[in-house]
């Protein structure tokens, strides 16, 4: 491997893991914070997955918790690319013993001086190994040193008071190890997914879920070549963290997933072994067995796992009981991080009571950790809002999520129009190239020194329809939707090849337009669509969001032929739109304050 490849390994884990830092490490002459906890390092073998794998973990013990003043636990571990050291977990360690509670974070496996593969956050697994460390709270396990634990405080014997929080691969984990382990009392998962097969192959069309989507090739490459330099960035001489020589440091079928998809071909067993591994060791699977309080944290600004993931999360467990809230916070994976000072949590920091999200937290942990029942621990829901400037009024809450309750038609002219008896017959068409021909985002920007222009679309490539100006500001919060026809000759002989990959794909996509002409495409997000059958409806969900479109701005609706951070069409397929009064394109929008 190249030193180029390495440095841009190291830079993307880097990158991804810090966003979640809760505070560097403490500096040696702190004497102060110092005394506050001790930090002892362990060493677990564990059950994971039919073999015996190693944990390494940092034990931050408070110094008046011993065995006659015991304290819940809150356990925690990196995201991907990360460790036990890094400022994610570390500073989790150092900012919960601060306040009082037990913190045990390690490095995941097959990371830092953890042993065995990667996994993906496999309950069976990666759930499996947590388990193991919460039978160390528990006092029923002890560290491979011999350290046992009788100072976490117990609901019974050999069941913790044991909460977890962490973004991203340390947020999916959570639910892996709460699906199998009920002892575990309390979640946050921060920016984390539903589903990898959407995360990484996203297909927003509606009930499409057995057709793959539209591979989202920047960002999962970068996340397996992280992976795979593990041995060589991150040097461990574990023989289980070693697979094969094609295979480096992952499990096999996560590698089988990744070639499928970089292999631009889908055919029907292939695809099912795809969708199927992403999906089986992703939370939609086992969300039924996870009873947690949970509290969801997701950003808008983030393309690789965007709001509609925590979104089915929140749904899936407010449907069969589980206790669950859930906060769109302004930072993700593609950035977003904002002026604290303006009410917005920056974990570098680890300063948590000065934060809305902050002070969500630490009331999760006292009504559900410290037992503390009159504790409030706020709305169902609650937003961001990046055009308040008042710190004490930059999240908005909410019972329940957003409705779509406003509509606008595709016209015939290329206009959006609020009344089906406005829509003009017409019909336009837009054809794909050999290359991809529109832009929304280098998903890798800032990491590797990527230039990353402002979304464009080329012309003949897409088709666009454009609302009047508004008449009053709209706040569009949560998922729009649309449901589209096209036509697609080419697109309609070849869809029944046997191979997915022979379906029309399209992207869409929402703008905001200023009156100067002026384009914003909200956190450069779009919804990837391998549509099922082009003889057909379908209907889009788009990527959640949170914007205020202002008075006399319009609206932009846009479907195109490519984009250049996903896998798109193979061969050339025209399509063409048809709009009359009587069948036209409906547009829908979660609108509030209306």
């Amino acid at each position: 491997m190249s030193r180029r490849l390495l440095g841009i390994c190291a830079a993307l884990a880097l990158t991804l893991t810090a966003p979640l830092a809760l505070g560097g490490p403490a500096a040696a002459t702190d004497q102060q914070t110092l005394d506050q906890y001790t930090v002892t390092a362990l060493k677990f073998t564990v059950p994971a997955g039919g073999r015996k794998c190693t944990v390494d973990a940092d034990l931050y013990r408070p110094a008046d918790v011993d065995r006659a003043h015991p304290a819940p636990a809150v356990l925690a571990t990196n995201g991907f690319g990360g460790s036990k050291s890094d400022g994610s977990t570390d500073g989790i360690g150092k900012a919960f013993a601060q306040r009082g509670y037990v913190g045990l974070v390690y490095s995941g496996l097959g990371f830092g001086g953890s042993g065995c593969l990667i996994s993906l956050d496999d309950p069976d697994i990666d759930g499996t190994a947590a388990s193991g460390l919460i039978d160390f709270l528990a006092g029923t396990r002890a560290a491979d040193d011999g350290t046992k634990a009788d100072f976490v405080t117990l609901d019974r014997k050999g069941d913790p008071r044991v909460g977890m929080i962490g973004g991203s691969y340390g947020g999916a984990i959570q639910l892996a190890t709460a699906a199998v382990d009920h002892r575990v009392d309390a979640l946050v998962p921060l920016i984390t997914w539903n589903d990898l097969a959407y995360a990484l192959d996203p297909n927003n069309a509606t009930g499409s879920s057995a057709v793959p989507g539209a591979f989202k090739w920047q960002w999962t490459n970068g996340f397996y070549l992280i992976g795979e330099s593990q041995p060589l960035t991150a040097p461990n001489l574990d023989p289980t963290r070693v697979n094969s020589l094609t295979c480096l440091h992952f499990v096999t079928k996560a590698c089988d997933t990744i070639r499928t998809l970089n292999s631009g071909s889908y055919p029907a067993k292939a695809t099912a072994d795809l969708l199927g591994y992403a999906r089986g060791v992703s939370p939609v699977t086992y969300l039924k067995r996870v009873k947690a309080p949970t509290l969801l944290v997701q950003g808008q600004a983030d393309s690789l796992f965007n709001l509609n993931e925590a979104t089915a999360t929140y749904r899936t467990l407010k449907a069969q009981g589980t206790t669950a809230k859930m906060i769109w916070q302004s930072w993700g994976h593609s950035g977003g991080m904002t002026d604290p000072a303006a009410g917005e949590l920056d974990l570098s920091k680890g300063d948590l009571e000065s934060s809305y999200v902050g002070r969500r937290i630490l009331s999760w942990f006292g009504r559900y950790l410290l037992g503390r029942k009159a504790v409030d621990t706020g709305p169902a829901f609650a937003y961001y809002r990046d055009w308040i400037t008042d710190p004490a009024d930059t999240y908005a809450t909410a019972s329940q999520l957003p409705a779509l309750d406003e509509k606008l038609y595709l016209s015939g002219d290329g206009k959006l129009v609020d009344d089906r008896a406005k829509v003009a017959r017409g019909s336009r068409g837009y054809t794909n190239w050999a290359v991809p021909t529109s832009h929304s985002e280098s998903s890798l920007n800032g990491v590797i020194g990527l230039p990353d222009p402002a979304p464009y679309d080329i012309a003949g490539t897409y088709l666009g329809w454009t609302s009047a100006p508004l008449t009053r500001t709209t706040d569009v919060v949560g998922a729009p939707r649309a449901t589209l026809k096209v036509v697609s000759p080419q697109a309609e002989r070849t869809q029944n090849s046997g191979d997915a990959a022979d379906k029309l794909v399209l992207f869409a996509k929402l703008y905001d337009v200023a009156p100067d002409g002026g384009k914003t495409l909200v956190h450069r997000l779009v919804a990837p669509v391998r549509v099922p059958d082009v003889t057909k409806s379908f209907t889009v969900t788009l990527p959640g969001i949170v914007h205020r479109f202002a008075k006399g701005h319009r609206l932009r609706f846009v479907i195109a032929a490519s984009d250049d951070a996903y896998t798109g069409n193979r061969g050339i397929k025209p399509v063409t739109v048809v709009s009359s009064p009587q069948d036209a394109g409906v547009l829908e929008l979660p609108v509030v304050g209306g």
